[in-house]
């Protein structure tokens, strides 16, 4: 059996039954009736809101099934209770917050297992936001301007979930500016592909393929045949790169990726596009 598809949400989602991304959640996941959704929230410091916004849409959408895997500590990811809580399930969500909680909380842990061996054997998984981020086996965590005389860009790395390793996604794109911290991650990882998803669109992946939906743009940023020339760390810890031969993609709703030919792709056709 291939691995299930990726719903990979760049955050502010339209909560509505009208909203193309949730829409297509519910529509992936299929026949809900021998399993159901799980919402893990865990990402965010008010689980209880996050899970009750979706938990309304899915009930709007026709979801019967509904359970929330409360996972705010180690203990709780490796407990039987959440493991048979996420056993029988057919789709999970896993909502936005801070992925550096889903990491500590979750990574390495026996719910991480299962969700990972499940996702193996079919199963849908769709993150926002932090949960889009802990898809890849590596994330950015954190950035920031350091300014003493001039401004630099500092990035903190972190470990993922790994379902698409060779990934490194970035969400809130354009409308956060994080071009610059993703194009850096890059530059020191050039084995991975950098996609950045702005709001209220994604991508959905289905093994070496992706493609786009949703109201803007995906980039992709591939360093593979590029150069980092120079790489100058400031006092305070920032860095500063000069790089050549990056390629960038701009992706709107309807055009896909493949992954391996590293090409655009086209309509549900998915024609290469020379």
């Amino acid at each position: 059996m291939s691995a299930g598809k990726l719903l990979i949400i760049g955050g502010n989602e339209e909560k509505c039954t009208e909203g193309e991304i949730l829409e297509t959640f519910i529509h992936l996941a299929g026949d809900l009736k021998n399993g159901g959704i799980a919402i893990l929230p865990t990402a965010s410091q008010i689980p209880n809101e996050v899970s009750a916004d979706y938990i309304d849409v899915f009930k709007k959408l026709g979801v019967d099934k509904i359970e929330v895997l409360q996972v705010d500590s180690r203990a709780k990811a490796e407990s039987t209770d959440i493991i048979e809580k996420a056993a029988n399930l057919s789709a999970l969500f896993i909502t936005g917050g801070d992925q550096k909680r889903l990491s500590q909380f979750i990574r390495g842990t026996r719910l991480h297992q299962l969700i990972y061996d499940k996702w193996q054997s079919g199963m849908l998984i769709a993150g926002t936001s932090a949960g889009a981020s802990i898809m890849g086996e590596e994330m950015i965590v954190y950035a920031e301007m350091k300014s003493n005389e001039e401004e630099r860009l500092k990035i903190e790395m972190g470990k993922g979930f790994g379902f698409k390793k060779e990934l490194l996604i970035d969400q809130h794109f354009s409308q956060r500016g994080r071009f610059g911290r993703l194009i850096g991650a890059i530059a020191e990882n050039q084995e991975l592909i950098g996609i950045g998803i702005d709001e209220n669109t994604a991508i959905i992946v289905n093994g070496d393929e992706f493609g786009v939906i949703g109201e803007h743009q995906v980039f992709i940023i591939d360093g593979k045949d590029g150069r980092l020339v120079d790489f100058v760390r400031s006092e305070n810890g920032g860095e500063e790169l000069t790089i050549t031969d990056f390629k960038l993609h701009a992706l709107t709703d309807g055009y896909g990726f493949n992954l391996s030919s590293r090409k655009i792709m086209k309509g549900k056709g998915h024609q290469n596009e020379d």
